[in-house]
């Protein structure tokens, strides 16, 4: 998936320009790397907010339009508003082919149901991890990696070197000797369901005979009381 940015360089900086560049509904950005000088940037929110709502965007290489010079770039940061969830501020770095990056991709998890641990023991999956970095040149950047569950059962899990990557692809945790778990298959948790007993038919029976009693020792008082007026 390609995705193209368009921006227009931002002469205007500071705390105070960067808000009314949001109160006109454009967000505040800048563009590093590459051993060039970094440029602040001006992007209109509603176009950009659009493109930042795919998964791609955040793992894939962008390509920047300013102001009709396109460069590839990688989003490195941004910031979001706390309760409007619009883009406050946002980065970009430019990307050299010839140079490895590292990015962090998102899994993607397929063939849970199918799993012997899913489909024959009546498991639950556990994704431990939902994204990885990762190491490449930016022509090999994948927008996601794939992770086959379809071969775990109760009580396993699949690791990053079990994962199957592409060419010129590698887990940077691997590469500092980190194994971790990506997903595990566990048995569900016993639904315990409060049952209320009920007396036994002896007792049932016992008990009978005891509140007949209890009604003739409440009545008898009235019935003395009654005796009583009569005489």
């Amino acid at each position: 998936m390609k995705i193209e940015i368009n921006a227009t360089k931002r002469g205007v900086k500071g705390t105070g320009a960067s808000r009314r560049l949001r109160h006109a509904g454009s967000v505040p950005g800048i563009l590093y790397g590459g051993g060039k000088d970094p440029i602040s940037l001006d992007l209109e929110h509603k176009s950009l907010f659009l493109q930042f709502r795919h998964e791609a965007f955040h793992a894939s290489i962008l390509t920047l339009n300013l102001e009709g010079a396109k460069e590839s770039v990688l989003l490195r940061d941004y910031q979001m508003h706390p309760v409007r969830n619009t883009i406050q501020h946002i980065d970009f770095q430019r990307v050299n082919e010839n140079e490895k990056i590292h990015v962090k991709v998102p899994f993607h998890f397929i063939n849970a149901e199918v799993s012997p641990g899913v489909k024959l023991n009546g498991g639950i999956v556990s994704h431990i991890m939902t994204e990885a970095n990762i190491s490449c040149l930016p022509k090999n950047l994948p927008e996601f990696i794939e992770v086959d569950l379809a071969t775990l059962d109760i009580g396993q899990s699949i690791h990053l070197s079990e994962i199957k990557m592409g060419e010129g692809i590698e887990f940077v945790q691997l590469s500092h000797g980190n194994d971790a778990a990506v997903a595990s298959v566990s048995k569900p948790r016993a639904i315990v369901e409060e049952v209320v007993a009920k007396p036994a038919e002896g007792a049932a029976d016992a008990a009978a005979p005891a509140a007949e009693g209890a009604k003739a020792a409440d009545a008898a008082p009235a019935d003395e009381a009654k005796s009583d007026k009569a005489k």
